[in-house]
């Protein structure tokens, strides 16, 4: 049964402006889905911000193409993308999970959530505690409050957060900053419009509206990746560019890769500057997923790329938003969700050991902020096809974090239904044979594939294609 709400979710609701703006509305015929409305269950409408957020990006679709109804999406769909890393097979194997000191640690008066997948954030981990074991770890954070714990391994350049409760959240200068203000905030270019010719998208293919669209990708980890491979799905070109030293993790790479070509340079480097002006002189669409100002020096900033092409789409997202004390600071899903208050409120009891904190289900605040760039993206090229001047929309998973504490959870009586096996995909890749779900998205009811495997890490040219 396809079914679509009576009103727009709250998660459209920045993306109207953009549209009206265009001379397009944004209704409620313009996203639909079909299956169950509840399928893992908790405290918190996890099932809500997934189709939401995958829906805003479905009826960016449907606008920009002018065709209503095209794309839309199913519960099944959603749930399985809302979790692809889980059910990638590389080469009949699965996938590294969380590294061995990544997790809940306890502290002298709780619990501490610690992010060390990466290399370089397990040393700097080390170094804030003066240890070189895990033992180690164990040892000095049992002697050490959670917020010292926090305080000392964030001054280390380490990524951690202490276990808050929702209202210890709310009560501190970093809460009180990010509970406010739009999920996607929307500025619009202003500037000497594209001609018709040079801002209508060019792809005739219904499965690949994006085709002829050009994205520059300098994101890392889960939720800008997510945006890029959904975006390269669609049929944009899509270009990831790495900085080298700082390699990816491989499975991770792998499950955000498809559909997308992958490079590895050093910005700073005078040829590569070069590169990267000629790369952008010709882009359609910028993502960045950096911490706040790490890529000022690249003249990377939206207001700075709009002032040379205001026919741009330029769409930046981070961890902690860019007002509030934690703005500069690296954050991942995991560790937003430690400190707003949802590893709390998912706690539970265990037999052996007392109360722990828990975990959403899936890692919804990385992947429904990814969908949110990429519906940010492709309104903001909605905008640019009708009036010729693009514009630069921002988010962070700690806003998408206050927007999923905001929707009011399915009735208590709403049956929770279990959902069918996804169908898994086959492909050959560099790595290895690939088993993979799809995109979370229908086309005329027929599910979306993507194009093509991960391309082999770095092995692009600062090109387009």
């Amino acid at each position: 049964m396809v079914q679509a709400g009576s009103e727009l979710p709250p998660l459209f609701r920045d993306l109207v402006p953009v549209f009206a703006d265009a001379g397009l509305e944004l209704g409620k015929a313009d996203w639909s889905w079909s299956g169950p409305r509840r399928w893992w269950g908790g405290l918190l409408d996890v099932e809500g911000l997934a189709l939401a957020s995958v829906g805003a990006a479905a009826a960016a679709l449907n606008l920009l193409a002018g065709t209503p109804g095209r794309f839309g999406t199913t519960a099944a769909l959603t749930a399985a993308a809302f979790d692809s890393y889980g059910y990638l097979r590389i080469g009949g194997r699965g996938i590294q999970g969380f590294a061995p000191l990544s997790g809940f640690r306890r502290t002298r008066d709780g619990w501490i959530r610690l992010h060390a997948n990466y290399p370089h954030h397990e040393q700097r981990l080390m170094q804030a505690l003066d240890v070189s074991t895990a033992d180690g770890v164990a040892a000095a954070l049992a002697g050490m409050t959670s917020l010292e714990a926090e305080a000392a391994i964030q001054a280390r350049g380490g990524v951690a957060a202490a276990v808050r409760s929702r209202n210890e959240w709310l009560n501190s200068r970093m809460g009180s900053a990010d509970g406010s203000g739009p999920w996607i905030e929307v500025n619009f270019a202003s500037g000497e419009p594209l001609t018709a010719r040079n801002r209508r998208l060019s792809g005739d293919d219904p499965r690949r509206p994006l085709a002829g669209v050009r994205v520059l990708d300098l994101t890392r980890v889960i939720a800008g990746p997510v945006a890029t491979r959904l975006l390269g799905a669609l049929g944009a070109d899509v270009l990831r560019i790495d900085p080298p030293g700082l390699p990816e993790i491989m499975d991770q790479f792998v499950d955000t890769g498809f559909g997308k070509r992958s490079a590895e340079a050093d910005l700073a480097a005078p040829g590569n500057r070069h590169q990267l002006q000629e790369l952008l002189a010709s882009a359609d669409v910028v993502i960045s997923g950096y911490r706040r100002g790490s890529l000022e020096r690249f003249g990377l900033e939206p207001d700075v790329l709009l002032a040379a092409r205001p026919g741009l789409a330029v769409v930046t997202l981070d961890a902690w938003g860019s007002t509030g004390p934690w703005s500069g600071l690296r954050g991942f899903d995991s560790i937003v969700q430690a400190a707003t208050g949802i590893a709390s409120l998912y706690g539970t009891e265990h037999h052996d050991d007392g109360w722990r904190p828990g975990a959403l289900p899936v890692q919804a605040l990385d992947h429904a902020t990814g969908y949110g760039v990429a519906a940010a993206a492709i309104a903001l090229l909605a905008r640019r096809q009708e009036l010729g001047l693009g514009g630069s929309a921002r988010l962070s998973l700690v806003r998408t974090a206050e927007e999923l504490f905001s929707l009011q959870p399915p009735p208590p009586d709403l049956p929770l239904r279990q959902l069918p096996a996804p169908e898994l995909r086959s492909t050959a890749s560099s790595y290895g044979g690939l088993r993979y779900v799809g995109p979370p998205l229908v086309v005329d009811g027929q599910p979306l594939d993507y194009p093509g495997p991960p391309a082999p890490y770095g092995s692009s040219a600062l090109a387009w294609a």
